[in-house]
């Protein structure tokens, strides 16, 4: 060996038994968590005519459906529902939607479903996913000193979400869940009738009214919400959670509900 080259072989050998590289490789993989067996049966070469041809990759029957697919079968899930009761059962059955899996339970709605006033919001944050119920997190009790100013409760009101399980994150729906689940909140407002519906912040109006404005330009304005047997007047206005963060919007929601308790009469 060149002089020299002996040190630098050690301590290149030294070097490998600290990274944890302390075993020789053969040509064949061996599987060292295995029975001896198996790892017997690794060492040993497989001769070429014995090789079979890769085995095909089964889907997991876990994996949702196309989105187009899930849409459709949301449509007549929703439809076969003849009661808010039986709504609430068919989501829970439902696996057409991806954030099932990663929610911790199925936010469906709060409040009097027997009330002339229904607000829909966008989707379940935590504290919502953690309760089960929409609105009880900092933007609910927002909701709720914005209600009791125009001598509302959640009494008198229904309350329900565009998408019904939490994003992970409380990040915002992808347009092709909100359209995935449009068709069971559009059959939750024909249930439950109300006479104003509240799109709370702009991806709510923008699913369920099919307005392309942002939520600045359309707030306090009144449009038309077709259930397909009637006409419902609706209004879009901010999220409570973004009154949170921009607090100087707050004196336009206070005229917006203002509206909303005058044609409630």
């Amino acid at each position: 060996m060149v002089p020299g080259h002996e040190k630098s072989a050690r301590d290149l050998l030294e070097f490998y038994v600290e990274a944890g590289a302390d075993a020789l490789l053969g040509e064949q993989a061996v599987d060292r968590f295995a029975t001896e067996d198996a790892g017997l049966a690794a060492r040993t070469p497989v001769p070429a005519t014995a090789r079979a041809e890769p085995a095909a990759r089964i889907p997991s029957p876990l994996a949702p459906p196309a989105p187009d697919e899930a849409t459709m079968a949301a449509r007549d899930a929703a439809k076969r529902a003849a009661t808010l009761d039986e709504l609430r059962t068919v989501l829970d059955r439902f696996e057409g939607c991806a954030l099932k899996a990663t929610a911790t339970q199925l936010v469906f709605a709060d409040g009097n479903p027997q009330a002339r006033l229904m607000f829909v919001g966008e989707a379940p944050g935590r504290d919502e996913d953690i309760e089960g119920l929409p609105f009880v997190g900092r933007s609910g009790k927002l909701l709720d000193r914005m209600l009791a100013a125009i001598g509302l409760d959640r009494r008198s009101v229904y309350i329900a979400n565009i998408v019904p399980w939490r994003p992970p994150g409380n990040r915002t729906p992808t347009p092709q869940e909100s359209q995935i689940c449009l068709p069971f909140i559009s059959r939750q407002i024909e249930l439950a009738d109300p006479d104003i519906l509240v799109c709370l912040g702009g991806p709510s109006a923008q699913t369920l009214l099919g307005i392309k404005e942002g939520i600045t330009k359309t707030r306090g304005r009144w449009f038309t919400f077709n259930t397909g047997k009637r006409e419902i007047r609706a209004m879009p206005t901010f999220h409570p959670a973004f009154l949170l963060r921009s607090p100087l919007q707050k004196r336009f929601a206070w005229r917006d509900f203002l509206a909303i308790r005058k044609a409630l009469g």
